[in-house]
């Protein structure tokens, strides 16, 4: 089951969680929208803000990403993103797990 901490999405991040559900299937996905964290950056200012859907940090525990190295699990966001980020998705934060890899982390923490 997909999960997302946001209450309302804009239409860029309904696009990225809906693209990313599907590809993914994955077991927790969580698109946090940090864009208001970087209206002051000069390639923003330049855009006056940009549309409010521009900097997102994306958490995404998938089966999908078992056997794949970071960079092709990244690859394979950036690919089903490419829409999005040629009309003005600018910058991801991507963590991306197997579930595995989010129970060895948890455990690290519980510590």
């Amino acid at each position: 089951m997909a999960t997302n901490e946001s209450g309302s999405r804009g239409p860029v991040e309904t696009a990225m969680y809906e693209k990313l559900a599907t590809l993914l299937q994955p077991s927790q996905l969580t698109i946090t929208n940090e864009s208001h964290l970087h209206r002051h950056h000069a390639a923003m200012r330049a855009q006056g803000g940009g549309n409010g859907e521009t900097h997102f940090a994306v958490q995404i525990i998938s089966d999908v990403f078992q056997g794949v190295a970071p960079l092709q699990r990244h690859r394979m966001i950036y690919s089903a993103l490419s829409a999005e980020l040629a009309q003005g998705l600018h910058a991801l934060s991507l963590e991306t797990r197997t579930p595995e890899e989010a129970q060895r982390l948890a455990a690290g923490h519980a510590k």
